[in-house]
């Protein structure tokens, strides 16, 4: 039987090309974790503290195996299981031993504990991002530090704190954890062991200001204590200030309720209470940043309006900003804005000439792991965004609006239509006399085959010059 030691998943994976080309079966082989309270989590160094020399490279291993299942792994290794690295290799060993496809079967007992790992860790870094609650600090130089304490049921510090880095860049902190701390000096994140409770400060303004808050947003009406129990697990109250509220806001529930239904003011905020009744598009982008009128900018970074001089010309709308867009602050910017960029110089539109805006401002994802992958926005989420599209539309007044893709469409015209029956021409819609259906530019990048991309980039580009060719 021979023994292989692990931390992190580099080390298992360096270790698996090695037991794969010496065809070592699952049988014959025991992972242990024994390093797992020195560890530093070097998640994605394949030289992590500790780990045994080599006298030789390791082999590369002839196999080859989905993306799916490397990312199902890398996430699974961060789970408390001692077994984990043994059931990863089980799995491996049948996938490039006549079973490939393995990871489709979800009643394979196996695979099927592998998934119910990798929720686990989905929901613990969820419940990170939730429940981190930071306490302000001031350094000898005077400057402010912001300190939390988290208490995660698995070691997914270095798959949560990414989050942290983009919703606080201007801040300061360092998040600590039993295992793993992490550390943001307003540049780049840094990682170092584990530490006690007892490491942590306790009391500030900062607790205060979550107590009102979570005040303010506790809805009587809707009090169920075993949802909160499930929603805000008991073990994370003495780490979370605004639990101290919750008996005195458990006994308020009844009168409140009461005084809530007979209330002539009883208002659920909504896009419109937010848009200025008064406005042009600079004070329009400033007043949206503050949007509460739909539930995507609890998880979004930030709000990303519309771009482009007031007398813009033509007007080009398209979804929703993505993951680069989302962390910018801008509007098509990422890979599918720089499709967009090769389009409109193609077509003979200057981009600094034209307002670039989304139906919808704020980017619904779904996080898998340190990756938050593109969610086409609902229905509700269109309509309740709608109010920022028309009042930019009301501003800017273009001559051509351009939608990019079916959620614009669905937006601007109202229509239900296919888009390949709208592309290309010209039809009035009641934001404007010319509007124009396109494709989105991110269809370019999920063209299934490179002649496909050609074909849908040329009719992006005729769009476009048709748009330009109705300028007066």
């Amino acid at each position: 039987m021979r023994r292989v030691t692990v931390a992190t998943f580099d080390e298992w994976r360096s270790a698996c090309r090695g037991l794969l080309v010496s065809q070592t079966p699952p049988a014959d082989v025991v992972f242990s974790d024994d390093k797992h309270q020195q560890w530093l989590g070097e998640l994605h160094s394949d030289a992590a503290a500790g780990m045994p020399q080599q006298t030789s490279p390791t082999p590369a291993s002839p196999f080859r195996v989905p993306p799916s299942f490397l990312e199902l792994a890398r996430e699974v290794a961060c789970h408390r299981d001692n077994d984990r690295f043994n059931l990863l290799y089980r799995v491996l060993w049948r996938m490039t031993h006549g079973q490939p496809d393995l990871l489709e079967i979800a009643t394979d007992p196996e695979v099927h504990r592998l998934q119910r790992m990798q929720k686990a860790i989905a929901r613990d870094v969820h419940k990170m991002h939730a429940f981190v609650r930071f306490r302000k600090l001031m350094t000898e130089q005077g400057e402010e530090y912001y300190v939390a304490w988290h208490q995660p049921d698995n070691r997914i510090v270095q798959l949560a704190a990414p989050f942290f880095g983009r919703r606080f860049p201007s801040m300061r902190w360092s998040i600590l954890t039993p295992d793993e701390c992490a550390h943001w000096n307003l540049q780049e994140l840094s990682y170092s062991a584990g530490v006690p409770r007892s490491a942590a400060p306790s009391g500030d303004q900062l607790e205060d200001l979550w107590r009102t808050y979570y005040r303010s947003i506790f809805n009587p009406a809707r009090l169920n204590a075993k949802t909160i129990k499930r929603e805000m697990p008991v073990r994370h109250w003495k780490n979370l200030p605004e639990t101290i509220e919750l008996p005195t806001l458990f006994a308020q529930a009844g009168g409140r309720v009461q005084t809530m239904v007979e209330s002539p003011t009883n208002h659920r905020p909504t896009t419109l209470d937010f848009v200025p009744p008064e406005f042009n598009i600079a004070t329009l982008s400033d007043a949206s940043r503050t949007c509460r009128g739909c539930s995507l900018c609890e998880a979004a970074t930030q709000t990303v309006f519309g771009e482009g001089p007031a007398d813009a010309r033509i007007m080009l709308v398209g979804e929703q900003p993505g993951d680069e867009e989302d962390r910018r602050g801008r509007p098509f910017v990422g890979p599918a804005g720089q499709v967009l960029d090769d389009a409109l110089r193609a077509a003979g539109v200057d981009r600094q000439q034209a307002y670039l805006t989304n139906a919808v401002k704020h980017f619904r994802f779904e996080q898998r792991g340190t990756r938050r992958l593109h969610q086409r926005p609902t229905t509700y989420d269109i309509q309740a965004c709608r109010p920022w599209l028309l009042a930019e539309v009301s501003q800017i007044r273009p001559q051509v609006l351009v939608c990019l893709g079916a959620t614009a469409v669905q937006t601007v015209m109202r229509n239900r239509s296919r888009l390949s029956d709208l592309r290309g021409k010209v039809t009035p819609s009641e934001l404007c006399s010319s509007t124009i259906a396109t494709y989105h530019p991110s269809a370019v990048l999920r063209a299934a085959s490179p002649e496909h991309a050609t074909e849908i980039r040329d009719a992006l580009i005729a769009d476009l010059r048709l748009a330009l060719s109705l300028l007066v």
